[in-house]
């Protein structure tokens, strides 16, 4: 079952598709603000005070990021997409009172609770993020009692009718994480350890960047060599661009190989890795994952990627289905932005 507490607002953020900030005029001390309607939904309306409200965290965001010249623009696309979000939120409640929906403080402790805990964040630090940003703790729960009940709204009207079979998930792994191999090259993995030199360093130390450099390589090939996830230890370890990819480097024909790379790959057999070499900059080792014409190479095990696409798969028809539903239920609202 999809988790929709995930789906809440990081800590001192506002809740649904109330993401951008609204900039509104600065009003001088002792000036009087007359509170007016800006929007009717059905049988409700939506105040300029409750539009102020809720900007006001984000709108000091959004001062500090924007330029002057470019503030004007801003306020007013902001403006607009904060009431559109206020009008969608309305919709969402009403559609909770219509279904007896109710939150209660206790389930809204629980959410929070499980807020500061995913984040590593202690009550004292969280109350300290509020006061930054303008906002109570009883302001937050209350907004954050809101957004439970909104998306208990989404789970009954949208969530719950959502399946991503199995068949979609191997099509989307087929499509994204396998290659073919052509031409006789070979697909690869890649871990590099770059020594450490300046223009201005001595042979002395140039010697021992490199030693270390070596030494580094060496144990991260015996990690490997044991059993280890390559491309975890790619991704924490390596000096490469292509670390960030776990050492995906895809395929290779022989002729595209660098000398280096042809000298280590050479007699490599599937999954095998191959010894440390020298590189002009550093040395690198590889895992060869196929070297045969024609046949299909996976990225990763379809298993350990398997509940990632899932969620992928369902996030994307989630929006989808969320967007139709959320086009119904306006074109049967009485809505009218003044």
């Amino acid at each position: 079952m999809y988790d929709m507490q995930r789906r809440l607002p990081r800590i001192a953020q506002w809740p649904l598709a109330l993401l951008i900030l609204i900039a509104l005029p600065a009003v001088s001390l002792g000036a009087e603000v007359l509170d007016r309607v800006v929007a009717v939904v059905n049988s409700d309306v939506i105040t300029l005070s409750e539009v102020n409200e809720a900007a006001k965290p984000l709108y000091k965001r959004l001062s500090e990021r924007i330029a002057p010249a470019e503030l004007g623009q801003a306020m007013e696309q902001a403006r607009e997409t904060v009431i559109n979000g206020l009008i969608e939120n309305k919709l969402l409640e009403q559609k909770a009172a219509e279904k007896k929906i109710s939150i209660s403080d206790e389930e809204v402790e629980v959410a929070l609770s499980r807020l500061l805990e995913r984040n590593a964040t202690s009550q004292v630090q969280f109350q300290s993020q509020l006061a930054e940003v303008g906002i109570t703790p009883a302001q937050y729960r209350e907004n954050l009692k809101g957004q439970i009940m909104r998306s208990r709204v989404l789970t009954m009207e949208v969530q719950s009718k959502i399946i991503i079979p199995e068949e979609r998930i191997i099509d989307y792994f087929d499509t994204h994480y396998t290659s073919r191999m052509r031409g006789g090259g070979a697909y690869l993995l890649q871990i590099g350890v770059v020594w450490k030199v300046t223009a201005g360093d001595s042979d002395v130390s140039r010697r021992l960047a490199q030693e270390e450099a070596r030494k580094k390589a060496e144990k991260l090939r015996d990690m490997a060599a044991q059993g280890q996830d390559f491309k975890d230890l790619a991704r924490k370890n390596s000096d490469l661009p292509s670390a960030a990819d776990g050492g995906d480097l895809g395929a290779f024909k022989t002729e595209e190989m660098a000398p280096y790379m042809q000298e280590a790959v050479k007699g490599l057999k599937p999954n095998e890795i191959s010894k440390v070499v020298l590189t002009p900059s550093g040395y690198q080792f590889f895992q060869m994952l196929s070297t045969q014409e024609g046949q299909i190479v996976a990225k990763a095990p379809y298993e350990s990627v398997k509940e990632e696409i899932r969620e992928q798969l369902f996030e994307q028809e989630m929006k989808a289905r969320y967007e139709q539903w959320m086009g119904k239920v306006r074109e049967q609202a009485y809505i009218k932005v003044l």
